[in-house]
């Protein structure tokens, strides 16, 4: 047989790329559209998750790294308004740091003097008549209508105790905790205030140096998400400062008025826990109304009650509205979600950058997923759990 008469062998690239060579069997003929489709996400899903796993061990074996760098960031957005305001009134940049570094210690140490100035005052009283309300309460388990023994009663205590010792220990002990040593939280906070300096000092810098990290192709996309996830995330702390500080003023001086005991402690604790959106309101309007309950009797607890619900009303269907503007709008459901995850998956910390996390995560995918760097728009609108600006609403026609 001579030479010309055989076919090239070509490359095994060639056989690839060459469908008539594939061998197909009747088995994937036969499989549904639907089901391959189903298999091909499947697949994407698993990988994804894998990824995801192995971010978050990561993020658990550098926590005391993590930790103070969320919060830098959560505290450079919340004095990012007031920041960039001294910037642009010409303020030097070294001199609008101290300013805004010195006020927020003075804020949280008058704060702090607050709280124990009022607790030395009025623990002792509180402690006396949580005693008493407590004998009393028991006495009516004993001679009301369910007829408890002394007996069945404590041991009803003894499990409350333990289901609070236990949700306790699951938000003080979680996975990202920062750890269960005096130096751990030493550490930390030190680490937080040079970051936080450094965010200051030089954020733009260090932007610019993380995107460059990424191929040229990609870093316009970068660049642009991370801007627009930044913008979400000081709307976020705007906001949220702003609920807290209305949270805590209208039900301080609703405690205050009602003669309930330790008000100005109440309302810091409604401040801080504002942070943790709905659900931080809730436990802390929940611990003025126990107090209310405790000190003061139904009648108070119950207009403690009345007051706790009307500011969280009044701040979240009038006031921010009309401060607010273009704030950030999130869903009650996902808010939920959200914060009870963070918190199976790392305890206090979780619940408190699970919010603005996903809020960025969210900003992220729908700028890359609209490819807002190549239009040069602005910030995306869209809302995945999310949304950057209030939604419009439709009139009739």
């Amino acid at each position: 047989m001579s030479g010309s008469d055989e076919k090239p062998r070509g490359s095994l690239f060639d056989a690839l790329r060459d469908r008539s060579r594939v061998v197909s069997s009747d088995l994937a003929g036969s499989i549904p559209r639907g089901l391959r489709v189903a298999a091909a996400y499947s697949w994407r899903l698993i990988a994804i998750a894998i990824a995801a796993g192995i971010i978050v061990w990561l993020v658990i074996q550098l926590k005391l790294i993590v930790i103070p760098l969320l919060l830098g960031v959560l505290i450079t957005a919340l004095l990012w308004p007031a920041f960039s305001w001294l910037l642009r009134h010409r303020v030097p940049k070294w001199i609008a740091i101290v300013i805004a570094i010195i006020g927020t210690l003075a804020i949280v140490g008058g704060l702090l003097w607050l709280v124990v100035w009022q607790v030395t005052r009025q623990w002792s009283s509180v402690q006396a008549r949580t005693v008493e309300a407590v004998e009393q309460f028991r006495q009516y388990l004993i001679d009301g209508p369910l007829h408890l023994t002394s007996g069945q009663i404590d041991d009803l205590l003894a499990q409350a105790w333990t289901l609070i010792q236990q949700q306790a220990e699951l938000l003080w002990s979680g996975a990202l905790a920062l750890g269960s040593t005096l130096g751990h939280v030493a550490t930390g906070a030190v680490l937080t205030l040079f970051i936080l300096l450094c965010l200051l000092a030089d954020g733009g810098g260090i932007w610019k140096w993380t995107t460059r990290i990424f191929p040229k192709r990609a870093r316009p996309a970068v660049d642009g998400a991370g801007r627009a996830g930044w913008v979400t995330v000081v709307n976020y702390a705007r906001t949220q400062l702003l609920v807290a500080t209305i949270d805590a003023i209208g039900i301080g001086l609703g405690a205050f008025f009602l003669g309930v005991p330790l008000a100005i402690p109440v309302a810091v604790l409604v401040f801080l826990g504002a942070f943790v959106p709905i659900v931080g309101a809730v436990v802390t309007g929940a611990v003025a109304v126990f107090l209310a309950l405790v000190y003061n009797g139904p009648w108070i607890a119950l207009w403690m009650l009345v007051v706790v619900l009307g500011v969280q009303q009044l701040e979240g269907h009038v006031l921010q509205p009309i401060l607010m503007g273009s704030a950030v709008k999130v869903h009650p459901l996902a808010v939920v979600l959200v914060v009870a995850g963070g918190a199976m998956i790392a305890g206090i910390p979780g619940a408190l950058f699970a919010v603005p996390l996903a809020a960025f995560v969210n900003v992220v995918a729908v700028y890359l997923s609209e490819r807002g760097w190549e239009s040069g728009a602005p910030p995306p609108r869209g809302d995945l759990i999310w949304t950057t600006v209030p939604r419009q609403r439709r009139t009739p026609a």
